[in-house]
């Protein structure tokens, strides 16, 4: 089932033996836009610090009350490494929260599931018509090798071939495999009304410098795709939908 990123931001995070606190970000993969990490403001229980939660131990999830569960005590949270949520993400950082947790890092492939945890597959994949392939591009550095927040890229311009055509309002997420299946882009400054969802298969780059994401399709292309309202339910169906209608544009990137 698919979610909105924005709905999981204010999140309660529960422990085995108590409240964590809630989720305020999400820190996403960008090589094959998959949600890695949640950033957990910890209030009044651990004042001043924030930590960061991978997302493969997730115990329970329960919408109904807007709350997630991990396998971890409270002891554990608070003598986990501490995370700077103000600087990029390092991949050292990545493997000290993992070795203290007990965990195997997502980029060694298999399932690692803690003790009566959920097996989550760190190399989750997307449908085969949304596999990207090293479609986003920018300079990467022993600091920021590949983490990014949802928070900051959502405001970011969506650039068709042929010019703008919004803006990432929203990102829509699988919650088994925390892949990030869709983008939504608001289009009221062209195209006043309408919401339009598009498939990081699209993307062809993002400019972090200028936020910007720019997909291979035009702006017809984008203005003729399948309807998309927030009430609707994104299932296979409208997978299917999307799958058929921009088939020749995931071709030509393939």
């Amino acid at each position: 089932m698919l979610w909105n990123s924005s709905s999981i931001r204010g999140f309660a995070i529960h422990a085995s033996d108590g409240d964590l606190g809630a989720v305020t970000d999400i820190l996403f993969e960008d090589s094959n836009w998959t949600a890695r990490w949640l950033e957990v403001d910890t209030g009044n229980w651990l004042p001043g610090r924030k930590v960061l939660i991978p997302c493969s131990a997730l115990n329970a999830v329960d919408r109904s009350l807007g709350r997630l569960s991990v396998n971890l005590t409270r002891q554990q949270v608070k003598d986990s490494p501490e995370s700077d949520t103000h600087k990029t993400v390092s991949r050292q950082h990545e493997v000290n929260i993992y070795e203290f947790y007990g965990l195997g890092p997502y980029w060694g492939g298999g399932l690692y599931p803690l003790s009566n945890a959920i097996a989550v597959p760190f190399q989750a994949p997307l449908p085969p018509d949304m596999q990207t392939k090293g479609k986003v591009t920018h300079p990467r550095s022993h600091e920021d090798p590949h983490l990014r927040s949802v928070e900051s890229v959502i405001g970011y311009h969506i650039h068709a071939t042929d010019g703008e055509i919004g803006h990432a309002a929203d990102f829509l997420i699988d919650d088994e495999t925390w892949v990030i299946r869709y983008i939504k882009v608001d289009t009221r400054n062209w195209w006043p009304g309408r919401q339009v969802l598009l498939s990081p298969q699209l993307v062809k780059k993002i400019s972090w410098s200028e936020r910007l994401i720019h997909v291979t399709v035009d702006r017809q292309k984008v203005k003729d795709s399948p309807e998309y309202q927030d009430q609707m339910t994104v299932d296979g169906a409208y997978d299917e939908k999307m799958r058929t209608y921009y088939s020749s544009s995931y071709l030509g990137m393939m």
